[in-house]
């Protein structure tokens, strides 16, 4: 695999090239790290996607041939970037989105460099990123800390007795429960709490927030489904991200949080039948998931990229706020993310009940009153777990790929909804952005439920990715990133998309065709967003439209698209749910209104997978809110 490892390598300098100053630490020797990353990554993508992007890869470096007469990776500099420039501008898709794939990795690993912005005194020019851990080592080590605490706390993180490490290939437990994010976590706790046997079943490992740099590139390779290559595929692709380590998705977002608004628990109440779904019933359960993750707003003034959005939305008489989020603030101000591993996870373990990290569930089976699930433990060991009820809290991908697998189709996966959002960079004529910035907590709600805007992470890292369409641009991050911020339109959209299994692999495909409604809804999401920016103060905008234009003035407006092009917009999204909604409905649904599989007497979803439709908010208020009260009605149940 010579010929592979040279190509990515070339790929990897030469697009990095462009985004060094001759002569600057960035990519002096040695720079096999952008190298190293890349492949770490495609050792991650999803299975079905290893083959093509080899042959790809290799075809990408044979037509150099054609061309010079040379592969790629031999080729000069100079020459090498025309062939990249070629393929990033082809009219064929498939081309563009290799270049994209490639660039963008590159991209993250270049700006994630502390030499890549500045060379503070004494360092070694070129340095290389260090060695990164392992996840088996990083478990190990959890398990030798000292003390062999239950729990993280000040004297280190390690593993009591109930976390599975090296189980037994056949286990029995009364409750299973499949995934650890906020609904699986929250459910098994409750029912441990309620002196049930439950094991909690993850497929990741069980890692403390401590184990990494927010939101950086160690956090994709350690706590994210496939490194964060996940895609949904349609003719404009939307790429996603799940977690995937004890957790789930609490461990990686930003914590923000909402209550579902009322109009949608009246639209699920009559369209889907959905029973006792009202405010008044789902008060209680907000308040106590509120209390347990500390939702709170920020102790102090909001980061000033978030304040410029809430600015501009004030001048142009819109409505915007302040997003609670779950964390808990120390005198001084600092905040540290409530999330599963923090709350409900160490309450679990505390009531005794048992935690299987590192364990996929690859199908379920009738046994007798009862389930078996076929499971596999740190990739190869093979085991049997057997239940009297399982809870299937995989997430709104994972929960109905399971299902197919085992043959259970009705209603499963057929109905996937997003919230599709397009980005934009914003640079100031002053400093709006830090190192220690964090998630700007401003989001402006006028055009709700429609689409709404708000302000994402800002690192150099995630700024260059977002200027990615702007390559005359590529040095604007290096030069004046503290200038520049992430903004977002995200749109409540009506398409609906898939889930399924595909025979001979193991990871599950999702489709998502945007309809032309969607198209526009996020093109006028665009148009108002940039003129909301313009409103702020905001120089230069860098829309994420493939060859879009940038912006200078509120007169170039009028340069956007009033439908987003199919194949040109890069879209993605932290929000999936509704692939197994829940109610009465039997046309509709796939469980009814307490989660319960429609035909089955014990098999319960308890994730995003029930929600009806998009809520138009951030979705982990109503999935906590409703699994609490999931649990509890199954705990009222003779």
């Amino acid at each position: 695999m010579n010929s592979y490892h040279d190509a990515v390598s070339a790929l990897a300098y030469s697009l990095a090239a462009a985004h060094v100053e001759p002569g600057r630490a960035g990519l002096q020797p040695p720079y096999n790290d952008l190298t190293a990353f890349i492949l770490r990554q495609q050792a991650r993508m999803p299975d079905y996607l290893r083959a093509p992007m080899l042959a790809a890869t290799l075809s990408f470096d044979f037509l150099g041939v054609t061309r010079t007469g040379h592969r790629f990776h031999t080729q000069p500099l100079a020459v090498r970037q025309r062939q990249v420039e070629s393929w990033k501008n082809a009219p064929i898709g498939f081309a563009r989105d290799l270049v994209r794939y490639y660039e963008s990795l590159t991209l993250l690993a270049l700006y994630s460099r502390p030499s890549a912005l500045s060379s503070p005194p004494g360092s070694q020019p070129g340095a290389a990123s260090p060695a990164l851990p392992t996840l088996d080592a990083l478990h190990e080590d959890c398990l030798a800390a000292p003390g062999n605490r239950p729990l993280p706390g000040p004297g280190g993180w390690a593993f009591p007795p109930n976390v599975l490490s090296h189980p037994g290939a056949d286990l029995r437990c009364d409750i299973a429960v499949v995934g650890s994010g906020p609904g699986g976590a929250i459910t098994a706790c409750l029912l441990a709490e309620a002196g049930r046997d439950v094991l909690l079943i993850e497929e990741g490992p069980f890692l403390p927030l401590s184990s990494c740099p927010p939101f950086s590139h160690v956090e994709m390779e350690q706590k994210y489904r496939h490194g964060g290559q996940t895609v949904a595929m349609g003719r404009t692709k939307v790429a996603y991200v799940e977690g995937c380590c004890v957790g789930g998705g609490s461990e990686i977002n930003s914590g923000l949080y909402h209550r579902t608004p009322p109009g949608v628990l009246e639209r699920w109440r009559e369209e889907f039948q959905v029973a006792d779904l009202d405010e008044a019933s789902l008060k209680p359960h907000f308040e106590a998931c509120e209390r347990d993750v500390s939702v709170s707003p920020l102790p102090g003034p909001a980061p000033a990229a978030s304040l410029k959005l809430h600015a501009g939305a004030t001048r142009l008489g819109w409505k915007s706020l302040e997003v609670p989020r779950w964390f808990r603030y120390a005198d001084g101000g600092a905040g540290t993310r409530q999330s599963m591993s923090e709350t409900y996870i160490p309450r679990f373990l505390r009531a005794g009940g048992r935690l299987l990290p590192r364990t996929r569930a690859d199908r379920i089976h009738r046994d007798g009153s009862g389930w078996r699930l076929g499971a596999t433990h740190a990739g190869a060991r093979p085991l049997v777990i057997r239940a009297q009820t399982v809870f299937l809290c995989a997430g709104a991908v994972q929960t109905p790929a399971l299902l197919r697998r085992s043959g259970i189709t009705r209603h499963i996966g057929n109905a996937l909804q997003l919230h599709p959002t397009v980005k934009v960079v914003a640079r100031f004529p002053e400093t709006v952005n830090s190192a220690a910035m964090g998630v700007p907590v401003h989001q402006v709600k006028e055009f709700a439920p429609s689409f709404s805007f708000g302000c994402s992470i800002s690192s150099p890292a995630y700024l260059a990715l977002g200027i990615i369409d702007h390559p005359e641009s590529a040095d604007e991050v290096r030069h004046s990133w503290t200038r520049m911020a992430n903004y977002y339109a995200m749109i409540t959209a009506e398409a609906r998309g898939t889930v399924r299994s595909l025979p001979g692999f193991r990871d599950a495909l999702v489709r998502y065709p945007l309809t032309g409604h969607d198209r526009r809804r996020l093109a006028d999401g665009l148009h108002k967003l940039c003129e909301g920016l313009f409103a702020a103060g905001a120089d230069t905008l860098f829309p994420s439209l493939t060859r879009g234009p940038r912006l200078s003035s509120p007169d170039d407006l009028r340069r956007l698209p009033d439908l987003l092009p199919e194949g040109l917009a890069n879209l993605m999204t932290i929000h999936l749910f509704s692939s197994c909604p829940m109610g009465e409905n039997g046309a509709l649904c796939a469980a009814d209104s307490y989660g319960r599989v429609h035909g089955f007497d014990n098999l319960r979803i308890g994730d995003a997978s029930l929600l009806c439709t998009a809520p138009g908010v951030n979705p982990q208020g109503t999935i906590m809110a409703l699994v609490r009260r999931n649990a509890l009605r199954f705990l009222q149940q003779p």
